[in-house]
């Protein structure tokens, strides 16, 4: 059987500093405040139509995972956020408001197609993709 996968639904970041994520992720890229859930140290922001979910890593299940992120490193190696409009001027621009630099946009391919993409770093160093709409159809069709 195979898995009738629809879309991507959430991502979860370890971090030692909970506050300074929902900052970054709320002011700098504008998701905004799903959920809090104190008792296990998780709070849940909204990204179009998935979430950003962010453990604590001193809480219930940010523990699980070992010993916070940091140089030597990381949760994962990136994930992606799909942007439409792809205003790259205005993307790039707000986020320098707010101190954050923009990698150079490239053609990658995604769950989409091949399309406009760049790269930029939250404070934990967590690696962001930004993907426009695709410019060519998906290898599988879809």
């Amino acid at each position: 059987m195979k898995i009738p996968f629809v879309a991507l639904d959430h991502v979860v970041l370890r971090t030692s500093d909970v506050a300074r994520l929902q900052h970054f992720y709320i002011e700098v890229l504008g998701c905004t405040l799903e959920k809090v859930q104190d008792d296990i140290g998780l709070v849940q922001l909204r990204a179009g139509d998935a979430l950003i979910d962010l453990v604590d890593v001193a809480g219930k299940i940010g523990r699980q995972g070992g010993v916070a992120p940091g140089p030597e490193g990381h949760n994962l190696d990136h994930f992606c956020l799909r942007v439409e409009p792809f205003d790259v001027d205005a993307i790039r621009k707000g986020l320098a408001s707010h101190g954050v630099t923009l990698g150079d946009v490239m053609q990658r391919y995604g769950a989409h197609g091949e399309g406009p993409s760049c790269y930029l770093s939250d404070p934990d160093g967590n690696t962001v993709e930004l993907k426009g709409p695709a410019t060519s159809p998906p290898v599988g069709g879809h």
